[in-house]
């Protein structure tokens, strides 16, 4: 393109008229910014639904590869201001509906990374690219580019529907019950920009899946999960979904509730409309903190949650779009390569080929072709592997790709005969490498490395860890090699912790007055039956111990367990009093002087900080008063946790709840005051000491923490179920965690 063309005049007539006219409206508001004639407020919100994100810059980390404007590292001053995007490159996140991915656009996704970004495409959890470094003044030719090749990042982000995930096998799984593509895809634009689907308090996410007892889709960890089920009526076999609502990760995960157990494939995109429509009028919009689903239809209950979805879904004007999709769903179909089979001469395979063959190959139903998963390190390529397996995929695939939800690219329709070809020129561009859905393949989010809100370096752990067990991946136990394990750079579930049978998420503790980098280990998630149980945290380690603490863990587990005894299951025999033990050599620091590598996080060399959060030295006696208090804290979430094994909901509560309370006590106590053990006390100088002045307030999750106490001192729960106690005893933890990081602040 000349200097003289703009890309807007370029791609004029190839962009969809609704999505020009979108961007052009975008830009016209960026310039209203600048010229102050928009709130900063609504401005974010605006960006954010187009998926521009700010990123972090407080770590001091340098990237190479970043292109010379990107390297243009702002004044730290500057970038406290709620402007930052404009003084400094931030995130570009590109959803792509159900994760199906052409050639053509992965080419100019390649090409966009190498002029806007570092070169660099992240695959997430929920099947979207992520570009970083990007500055918003590139982001509306950036949108252009990505409109004339069909794909949008509107509301890639912000308060509306986020991007609809779907099994990345759909379609070619030897277990579903239909293929969900074309409902996963015909749902994501008819929620695209809807009115009805604008004003919510925070996001929603959908998934579809088309198994019910693997993890598929993991739709019962989704706001709206819809589930493949075929009914028999008058001898016909009728389409529809198992419908399930209010599921969550988050800080406090919740399993979804069954709001029907089929809805006719005619009614899902008018029952996900008044889904919205009573979220939008009856869910939270000032506590952001309470402003997802599922805590609507936890307040409500899902019987009169259902109630008046059917009632809403009854006053609905009818929308011909409900079914219009449905005339070519019958026809729906992927195209195999044009010459299937069609041997390419190998002499030798490459290296690790019976390897990959084992874990990255998986036949589909579909006789003498195969789905083969391309594993990511961290979800990361290059724009040069981009372009080479764009490439591939149209040779070997029929130009038919899925991102998945565990960060990885998945070819279809390869062909017997073409898989010792495809392996050799995978491995020539570095990807190649077998371990895909083993314990080699970690999830991570971003962390600590660009994300505002990481606390710990997430992807440096889990590049330490992938590292290790790749160095002995033929030695490990096939029941450890088919452990999932993954990270969190905090308390957010980006990462998906709590669904996998080892989990971590960043945290910090001071020790010597110095901030040590820990995680917090999950135990006990299980993510098949498309997210059956969540897990909980048992405790905090170092940074740096993680790597012995799995080689511990994964060791016993290998010697004791039984025969087809899933990790889960093995993990709920051994108790928590038995993992908390196994876990406390684990958790030892030792003085700054003895070993000052624990006081730094994998990948970064300079002592640990929590950035603007800050950590500093403080006197001697207030230190020990605090740890000393705050340990009679984790001791009574340690019993709740224990109660909640044992089902004793009731106590687990109260344990939860007297955990809280003595955490809120160190933190009083820290400021010289003795308040004895009335809990109506303890709350009130807590409150007007620590929430009231917002001393307990994390600069991004605010007053979130405080209010789990706040809210149970106030109205306990007289007959605790399970759902309660599971959360009572997440909330307590975080409250912990909470106390730790506000006694760090004042410390500084």
């Amino acid at each position: 393109m000349s200097s003289a063309t703009s890309w807007r005049d370029a791609l004029k007539g190839q962009m969809p008229p609704e999505w020009a006219e979108e961007i052009d409206r975008f830009e016209g508001q960026m310039e209203l910014r600048r010229q102050n004639k928009i709130d900063e407020k609504v401005f974010a919100e605006s960006r954010l639904r187009r998926g521009a994100y700010g990123q972090r810059y407080d770590n001091g980390q340098r990237h190479d590869g970043v292109r010379s404007r990107a390297l243009a590292y702002p004044d730290p001053e500057i970038t406290k201001g709620p402007d930052t995007l404009w003084h400094a490159p931030g995130m570009q996140r590109i959803k792509i509906p159900f994760g199906g991915l052409t050639p053509e656009q992965l080419e100019v996704i390649a090409d966009l990374a190498d002029e806007y970004s570092n070169g660099v495409l992240h695959v997430t959890t929920r099947q979207d690219f992520q570009l970083h470094f990007v500055h918003i003044e590139d982001a509306p030719d950036l949108m252009r580019r990505l409109a004339a090749v069909g794909i949008t990042t509107l509301e890639a982000c912000g308060n509306v529907v986020r991007n609809v995930t779907a099994c990345h096998r759909a379609g070619v799984c030897r277990t579903e019950t239909f293929d969900v593509t074309p409902y996963a895809k015909a749902l994501a634009f008819f929620l695209l920009g809807h009115d009805d689907a604008q004003d919510f308090g925070r996001k929603v996410k959908i998934a579809f899946s088309g198994c019910e007892r693997e993890a598929c889709g993991l739709v019962r960890m989704h706001d709206i999960g819809y589930l493949a089920r075929v009914k028999e009526a008058n001898g016909e076999r009728k389409r529809g979904f198992a419908l399930y609502v209010g599921g969550g990760l988050g800080t406090i995960p919740y399993q979804a509730k069954l709001l029907s157990d089929f809805v006719p494939e005619e009614e899902i995109l008018p029952l996900a409309q008044a889904i919205a429509r009573v979220f939008a009028r009856l869910g939270e919009k000032r506590n952001r903190n309470r402003a997802r689903l599922k805590f609507l239809v936890a307040k409500l209950g899902i019987e009169e949650f259902r109630r008046l979805v059917f009632a809403e879904r009854e006053a609905l004007p009818y929308d011909e779009r409900w079914t219009a999709y449905l005339d070519s769903v019958a026809s729906f179909q992927e195209t195999p390569p044009t010459h299937p089979g069609e041997k390419r001469s190998v002499e030798t395979p490459a290296e690790g080929y019976e390897a990959w063959l084992t874990t990255n190959v998986y036949a589909q139903r579909q006789p003498g072709y195969h789905l083969v998963t391309v594993h990511l390190p961290l979800g990361d390529l290059s724009s040069t592997q981009a372009r080479a397996l764009a490439d591939i995929a149209r040779r070997y695939a029929g130009g038919h790709m899925r991102l998945t939800d565990e960060q990885n690219i998945a070819l279809r329709w390869v062909a017997d005969a073409d898989l010792p070809a495809l392996h050799q020129e995978l491995s020539a561009i570095g990807l190649g490498n077998p371990g895909a859905g083993t314990i080699c393949d970690i999830t991570a989010c971003p962390g600590a490395s660009t994300c505002k809100l990481g606390i710990a370096a997430s992807r440096g752990l889990a590049n330490e860890l992938r590292s290790r067990l790749e160095s002995k991946n033929g030695d490990l136990p096939d029941a450890v090699k088919a452990l999932r394990i993954k990270i969190s750079g905090c308390f957010n579930s980006c990462g998906r912790h709590h669904v996998a049978d080892i989990g971590f998420f960043g945290n910090s503790r001071r020790h010597s007055n110095r901030a040590v980098p820990h995680f917090q280990v999950v135990l006990g998630g299980d993510q098949s039956e498309n997210g059956a149980a969540y897990g909980l945290a048992v405790g905090a380690i170092p940074s740096k111990r993680a790597p012995e603490f799995l080689d511990a863990l994964t060791r016993r587990y290998a010697a004791e367990r039984k025969p087809d005894e899933t990790f889960p299951q093995w993990v709920a025999r051994l108790g928590k009093k038995e993992i908390k033990r196994m876990l406390k050599p684990f958790t030892l620091v030792p003085a700054y002087e003895l070993d000052p590598s624990l006081y730094s996080d994998w990948g970064d060399p300079r002592e640990f900080s929590l950035g603007d959060i800050g950590v500093g030295e403080c006197a001697g006696e207030v230190v020990s008063l605090f740890s000393f208090e705050i340990a009679k804290a984790e001791g009574e979430a340690f019993a709740a946790l224990l109660a909640l094994d044992e089902r004793d909901y009731r106590q687990a509560d109260q344990r939860a709840y007297r955990a809280m309370l003595l955490a809120a006590k160190a933190l009083v106590r820290s400021q010289n005051l003795d308040v004895g053990d009335d809990p109506d006390r303890i709350v009130a100088e807590f409150k007007s000491r620590f929430y009231d002045t917002k001393l307990f307030f994390d600069p991004f999750a605010k007053e979130k923490f405080a209010q789990y106490l706040l809210e149970r001192h106030a109205n306990p729960n007289p007959n605790p179920d399970e759902d309660y106690a599971h959360q009572i005893v997440e909330e307590a933890n975080l409250f912990i965690e909470a106390a730790y990081a506000c006694d760090a602040r004042m410390a500084s």
